[in-house]
Formats: C-alpha cells, sequence, structure tokens
C-alpha cells in the first residue's frame, strides 16, 4: 500500500516561466527533510495552467531527482480521458510509480462513468504503475463513490489507494467499509490528517500534503508518530500546526463601494505567497489566480507567526537548506512587498 507523507509540490514560476532550478531545490529539500514522495503538477502545483511541454517536463525533472530516494507520483488527470491517457504515457516513460487521477471536472461524469471511462482505461492501459483516484468534488462538481473505488480495487490490483478530500468522514468510513482492510486512504486535506489517521472507521496511511512544502520535516514527523500509534505527541504537533493547515484557503471578509463581501483564495495562493515571504523559489502564481488581498496576507503572516512562535525549531529545516532568518522575514514588510492587492 502507498503509506506516508507526501507533498503536493508547488511549481515555481518567473516571469519567464517555470523555475525548474528553483523545482530541482524544493524537491531536494523535501527529499532531505524526510518525506515519503513527491506529486509533481497536481492542483498545488498549478496544472490547470501548465501547458503540456511545461506538464511534462516538470513531471520528468521531478522524477529524476526523485530517483530512488523518494516516490515520485505525477498528476495526470484530466476531464478528457484521451488526454489523460497521453498525460499518463509520458510520465509513466519519465519513471513515476504512481499517478494521480482527479475525477473529471466541469462536464461532471457519473461515479460509473468515471469508473468505466476514466480510470479503468488508465490503469487497464499502465498496469506497472499505481492510479490513485484523486476525490475532491468541492472543485470538480462530481464524485468517485466508495462503491465505484472498491469495484475498480477488485478489477485492478493497480488500484488500490486514494486521495480522499471530500471532507466527510462518512464517505471516508464509508471508502473504509467497501474497500478493506488492505486498501490505502490518503488524507488530500491537512486539516483532517489528524482526524483521519486516528479514527477506526477510516485508518488512513498518511497524507499528501499542501503544507509540507512549507515544513517537509514536522508534517512527516506528525504522519510517523501517528503511524506508530504515538498520538498524544502526535496531537501536540497537530495542534501547533493547525493555523498553517487551515490557510489551504485563505477566506477574508472585504469591503467595497458597494458593501462587504467575502473572498475565498484558494490553494496554492495562500502557501506560495508564505514561501516567498520566507525566502523560498516560489514566485507568483499564474493568471487567473492572482494575489491575496491585504486582510488575507495578514492573515498568512498571523498564522505563520504564531507557529513560528509557540515551536521555532520546526523553521529550522527551512533556515538551514535556504539560508533564511525566518522571524525578520515575519516581521519586516520589504520581504512581503508587492504581494497582495492594495485595494479590493
Amino acid at each position: 500500500m502507498i503509506e506516508g507523507c507526501f507533498t503536493a509540490l508547488i511549481t515555481p514560476f518567473t516571469a519567464e516561466g517555470v523555475d525548474y532550478d528553483g523545482l530541482e531545490r524544493l524537491v531536494e529539500y523535501q527529499i532531505e527533510n524526510g518525506i515519503s514522495g513527491v506529486l509533481a503538477v497536481g492542483t498545488t502545483g498549478e496544472s490547470p495552467t501548465l501547458n503540456w511541454e511545461e506538464h511534462s517536463r516538470v513531471v520528468a525533472q521531478c522524477a529524476k531527482s526523485c530517483g530512488n530516494r523518494a516516490m515520485s507520483i505525477a498528476g495526470t488527470g484530466s476531464n478528457n480521458t484521451l488526454e489523460a491517457l497521453s498525460g499518463t504515457r509520458h510520465a509513466v516513460e519519465a519513471g513515476v510509480q504512481a499517478v494521480l487521477l482527479v475525477d473529471p471536472y466541469y462536464n461532471g461524469p457519473s461515479s460509473p462513468e468515471i469508473r468505466k471511462e476514466y480510470v479503468a482505461p488508465i490503469a487497464a492501459a499502465f498496469p506497472g504503475i499505481q492510479i490513485i483516484p484523486y476525490v475532491i468534488p468541492g472543485r470538480t462538481g462530481t464524485q468517485l463513490l466508495p462503491e465505484d473505488l472498491a469495484l475498480l480495487a477488485r478489477q485492478f490490483d493497480n488500484v488500490r489507494t486514494v486521495k480522499e478530500a471530500t471532507g466527510n468522514l462518512e464517505n471516508m468510513r464509508r471508502t473504509r467499509a467497501c474497500c478493506g482492510a488492505d486498501y490505502a486512504i490518503l488524507s488530500g486535506d491537512d486539516g483532517l490528517t489528524f482526524d483521519m489517521m486516528t479514527d477506526t472507521g477510516i485508518r488512513a496511511g498518511g497524507v499528501i500534503s499542501v503544507f509540507s512544502n512549507l515544513l517537509p520535516a514536522a508534517v512527516s514527523e506528525m504522519v510517523r508518530l501517528l503511524a506508530s500509534g504515538r498520538t498524544d505527541e502526535a496531537r501536540k504537533l497537530n495542534e501547533i500546526l493547525d493555523p498553517l493547515f487551515q490557510l489551504v484557503s485563505v477566506k477574508t471578509r472585504e469591503t467595497t463601494s458597494f458593501g462587504e463581501v467575502t473572498c475565498k483564495a484558494k490553494n496554492p495562493l495562500g502557501i506560495k505567497t508564505l514561501m516567498t515571504v520566507l525566502g523560498m523559489p516560489a514566485g507568483p502564481c499564474r493568471r487567473p489566480l492572482g494575489k491575496l488581498t491585504r486582510n488575507g496576507l495578514e492573515k498568512i503572516l498571523s498564522a505563520a507567526r504564531q507557529v513560528h512562535a509557540d515551536a521555532p525549531e520546526l523553521f529550522r529545516p527551512l533556515e538551514r537548506f535556504f539560508g533564511v532568518d525566518v522571524a525578520e522575514r515575519l516581521y519586516t514588510p520589504m520581504y512581503w512587498e508587492g504581494l497582495c492587492y492594495e485595494d479590493y
């Protein structure tokens, strides 16, 4: 089974395009700090705005960098099965061990259609790698159901893992009941990893994490503690990290000339902004993602300051690897100039 802590790697950009040197440094940082594997070009890696040439090069570079040191996973999902087959073929040729298939978004096939017309053809075409369905109805508008996951697992030996991001613990318990004890459920939501791994009806085996981009050693340690049954120690670490885990979406109230509105800045905007503040290679998000509001920027800075105040040691691997002073960057405005909209 696929278990452990995996990083949903961001794709760093410069004004010219993908920052491939920065990408190499990020992968090395992950591996040096104990990550189980790296997922390239998932949603956190801004797959919707990468062209296929960029997509393929990022996958190939991450696979080469991981080698036999960490598991290499590629996001090859699409709302077009032929496109997903093509992307998976390239990823296999690049040497990945697994691919992640997000449920087909917007055109929204039913669960049996996702099983029969999407996951099954890819699993049959590439029996030598692991196929990981990624269930996230909040983004896709559709959902591969637990019953169909179980039918896929019965039919294909290489479909034995799911990335679960429904946010619905009952759905996860149903997945465990249908799929059995030897099936891997990975958290797709940092904030629910503790609950998913300690719930006896779910028994998740790890996480595909956003915030391990920032603190891979800390998130990996939490997963290891949970896997070894050291729940109290893991709970303390989870409580320390929770302010960051809540930033996958940065929700704020904003004032406009027409009244107040709710603004919800989605992943990866929050994590990339914080990584830039802290001197890591990240760069901007690619349009149509843009910047946080001023309130959003203050929210991520506040969360990072709280975690740093409670456990500064968690940031020391970052400081050593990238040669930065985290406290200085969190409290010095010059490091976050231009990272937010100045007006709504």
